[in-house]
């Protein structure tokens, strides 16, 4: 089990090209992927009760398992929260890597009944910053996500602490803020926003029948 500790800001889709132009970045080698992600839940959505997510990922030929609890804190775009990520395939779901019982005995369960339930599609463009004594990932990840018929665009910039300091992580989406004006927090995550869509989707379906 690993601590996931990051922001998460809002980007203006204008904003994307200065971004990769900062000078903060200048020189500096970045990392593009083309993610693909499968939320998975039980038809009563019983890990969003939970306050779960469970996604599978794939990038390029190589396929990871990803569950995440709900965030310890949250708050402006901020969050800190339990995540387990292991290479899995796509016909297959296992959870003998959970290493909390509780938590591993309730993913078994719950498995025979799990189900897709919407996805994200992103192409997702990293750079690794030393930022004071901090090591950073910064993550442009530009896409849509899709819950039935629905679509919603994802324009979003995540700073993750790797190693290091949490005010170093403040600092620089305090700097990045600073510079490209129209960035801002975002705090749902990719998963709630996917949720969100769903809701949507069920209701306008409903209407119509």
């Amino acid at each position: 089990m690993a601590q996931e500790i990051e922001i998460k800001l809002t980007l203006p889709v204008r904003l994307a090209p200065r971004l990769r132009q900062l000078p903060l970045l200048a020189g500096m080698a970045s990392r593009k992927r083309c993610l693909r992600n499968i939320y998975l839940d039980t038809p009563e959505q019983t890990l969003r009760q939970r306050r779960m997510a469970l996604r599978r990922r794939q990038a390029g030929d190589f396929w990871l398992l990803t569950i995440k609890t709900e965030g310890e804190e949250t708050r402006a775009g901020f969050s800190r929260r339990q995540e387990w990520e292991y290479p899995m395939p796509p016909d297959e779901l296992a959870f003998a890597a959970v290493d909390d019982d509780t938590l591993r005995q309730q993913l078994q369960q719950l498995a025979p009944r799990l189900q897709p339930a919407f996805r994200t599609d992103f192409i997702r463009q990293c750079w690794q910053l030393q930022y004071g004594d901090s090591h950073i990932e910064l993550a442009l990840d530009l896409g849509r996500i899709c819950a039935r018929r629905h679509r919603e665009m994802i324009r979003e910039v995540e700073l993750e602490l790797l190693d290091g300091a949490e005010a170093d992580l403040h600092a620089l989406a305090d700097t990045l803020q600073n510079i490209l004006p129209g960035l801002a927090p975002h705090a749902p995550s990719k998963a709630a926003r996917g949720y969100a869509l769903l809701d949507g989707a069920i209701s306008k379906a409903s209407a119509t029948n």
